[in-house]
């Protein structure tokens, strides 16, 4: 069986352009929630999210397509061209052997949500020819494979918040099993806008504390009210491990396993006790031959809501019994908001990075931990400590999981 390595990184998230920048800024718990800006939120309940910020595609993608590529293509266009620039990987050879597969949960509700309003208002000759190819959740793949010549496996996971990580998954069993040799990973998302954080808040999901924006994301916190909305990239260049050590690439860490789950029981709630999530952390364990001890840090789903903290650690805690105490565990979220198909990919690289400087990043705002989340969540500070093994947590509407295990190379 092969065995898969991460080569090379790209983000482009709430809290920085790139990797080293969005890294940094993680360690230190600096939040990038703010007031909206992308449109006016003053008549919604909701009026804050965390915004990618200061964003310049130009150094990868032309000024027509800027014009035309909607906002969660152009972020994993330029997230995937640093990862690939990263890794060295040259993607004009061997081609039909390199693959992409990036999750994306909703796309583009901005364009579709600005289509209608044109669609009511001028008719039916003023809809643009690009609307429908640039607002399909799987035109982040399709144009990161025109951008860079990959003519693999070609796939998008649409599973709500778990596409980034299923993303990394399937590229993952898709190198393993002999299908391509690399595969350009990961997830995207943008859905902040005036639909999206309309519809998220009538589910009562969102945070409102609109006055102190930069603490409203608390995760595992006792007085978390919902989570906020985030968006950005978050794409990995894996390969087959042999290929890359004869091309003497960077390697960060190993793929080792991956779970997937559905709970069977609600549409939004997750199943009590993250019974299905369970399931899923057990699988990646078990793909990976790792035991429950092996593991050093999860970077959880942890998405500052009162019912997916609480099952998530009572998740963790059921499928690692007394290791459970000794894990160090986290949310980024924290500082990201919850970056929805984005997200998966984002706290791969933040786990991976983990492993790569053996330092676990915290949960920021974590200031009165909820007794019934009673793990170590890393609370405001980041920790150094030997991280060999990590996880990396992802849960979605529809009951959809999954989980990432990523391992040192010693």
């Amino acid at each position: 069986m092969r065995r898969v390595v991460v080569t090379g990184l790209g983000m482009v998230s709430p809290v920085g352009n790139n990797v080293q920048d969005s890294w940094k800024r993680a360690l230190q718990g600096e939040s990038g929630v703010t007031k909206i800006s992308l449109f006016d939120p003053s008549d919604l309940k909701v009026q804050i999210a965390a915004e990618v910020k200061d964003f310049d595609p130009s150094f990868v993608i032309g000024k027509k397509d800027q014009a035309r590529l909607t906002r969660f293509i152009q972020f994993a266009a330029v997230a995937a061209h640093e990862a690939i620039a990263e890794s060295g990987l040259d993607t004009s050879v061997n081609s039909e052997r390199i693959g992409c597969s990036i999750g994306v949960g909703m796309g583009a509700l901005a364009c579709i949500e600005e289509s209608t309003r044109v669609l009511d208002e001028k008719g039916e000759k003023r809809i643009s020819p690009f609307f429908i190819p640039y607002t399909i959740p799987n035109m982040a793949a399709g144009y990161v494979s025109i951008l860079k010549n990959l003519k693999g496996p070609n796939i998008c996971p649409t599973t709500a918040c778990a596409s980034g990580t299923h993303g990394i998954g399937e590229g993952f069993r898709l190198i393993k099993d002999g299908h391509a040799d690399a595969m350009v990973c990961g997830g995207s998302e943008s859905t902040i806008s005036k639909l999206g954080i309309a519809s998220f808040n009538a589910l009562k999901a969102l945070s409102t504390h609109n006055e102190e924006p930069s603490v409203a994301s608390r995760p595992f916190d006792k007085n978390r009210d919902g989570f906020i909305m985030g968006e950005g990239a978050g794409i990995l260049v894996l390969e087959d491990m042999e290929s890359a050590q004869k091309r003497g690439a960077k390697i960060y860490a190993e793929v080792v396993g991956y779970g997937l789950s559905g709970d069977g029981h609600h549409i939004t709630a997750p199943a009590p006790q993250g019974e299905g999530g369970q399931r899923c952390m057990k699988m990646a364990l078990e793909t990976g031959g790792l035991k429950p001890e092996d593991v050093d840090y999860i970077n959880a789903h942890g998405t500052s809501t009162k019912m997916n903290d609480q099952y998530e650690s009572e998740a963790i805690m059921a499928v690692f019994g007394d290791h459970a105490k000794k894990l160090s565990i986290s949310s980024t979220k924290g500082v990201t908001g919850h970056c929805i198909g984005g997200a998966g990919g984002i706290e791969a690289i933040f786990s991976i990075l983990a492993i790569h400087h053996n330092t676990v990043p915290p949960t920021a705002n974590l200031h009165e931990q909820d007794e019934l989340c009673p793990l170590d969540y890393t609370p405001n500070e980041a920790v150094e400590k030997r991280v060999s093994v990590a996880l990396s947590n992802s849960f979605g509407f529809g009951g959809t999981n999954a989980t990432v295990a990523f391992r040192a190379i010693d």
